[in-house]
């Protein structure tokens, strides 16, 4: 059994990648505890696993980033937070943010980086007629989706694809995908 990092998930919305996370946290040899789910959404979906789950969790309105931001803050601190993990999480974290936590934040990215940073990938990658696409897990940077790759993750594109079911198989593959990389950044 491993010593177990306090963690928090940063979410915006469903919390698919926040579920798979849980799980995988409930293994005796994973080596993060999700200690804190944090959003800035009052009606993410995500908040129904952290009520499941008995794990706390905050909402803070995002309108305002340094409200937002010294509020998370705070309730690391309170939490003895040491690791982050963005999941589906809809808001840039400012470099002061990044900084306190020494960049131990990663996210996870519905593209292989460094293609198709940002919003609205599988409409961009469908578009350029692409062959393949995937997802990626990175830290962390002030500068939006360039933080250093830890794993990507490739898909095939097949004939027909739609932005759907392109996104309902990167989403596969995203929830396999984001446990190894913690494992890994943190073995």
């Amino acid at each position: 059994m491993v010593k177990k990092m306090q963690s928090c998930v940063f979410i915006s919305g469903r919390g698919s990648n926040l579920k798979s996370i849980i799980e995988s946290s409930s293994n005796n040899n994973f080596p993060i505890k999700v200690s804190l789910i944090i959003s800035n959404n009052v009606k993410a979906g995500g908040i129904k696993y952290a009520k499941k789950h008995n794990i706390p969790f905050k909402y803070y309105s995002s309108k305002n980033q340094n409200f937002f931001e010294k509020s998370c803050i705070n309730e690391l601190k309170k939490k003895k937070i040491k690791f982050i993990c963005l999941a589906g999480f809809m808001k840039v974290l400012s470099k002061k943010f990044i900084k306190t936590f020494g960049y131990k934040i990663l996210n996870i990215h519905p593209s292989l980086l460094p293609k198709y940073r940002g919003l609205d990938t599988h409409k961009r990658v469908l578009l350029n007629k692409e062959k393949y696409s995937g997802c990626t897990v990175h830290y962390v940077t002030p500068e939006v989706d360039t933080g250093n790759v830890i794993l990507q993750t490739k898909v095939k594109i097949i004939k027909n694809e739609t932005i759907t079911s392109l996104a309902k198989k990167i989403l596969m593959e995203e929830k396999k995908l984001y446990s190894k990389a913690i494992k890994l950044v943190l073995k």
